[in-house]
């Protein structure tokens, strides 16, 4: 678990709205298919540059 709490929510796949958000950097993306198959360019890159 690390340092976070038990019930802290990191990630939500919302499949009905097409969107993945990141609630620690309150960050959304779009076509969750797409991220699903393995791309992940966009989301590594933003969380690199926040340095979570």
């Amino acid at each position: 678990i690390g340092w976070a709490k038990r019930a802290e929510k990191i990630r939500t796949y919302n499949f009905p709205q097409d969107r993945v958000t990141d609630h620690r950097i309150k960050k959304s993306w779009y076509n969750i298919e797409k991220i699903m198959a393995g791309n992940l360019d966009k989301i590594v890159s933003t969380l690199t540059k926040s340095e979570i």
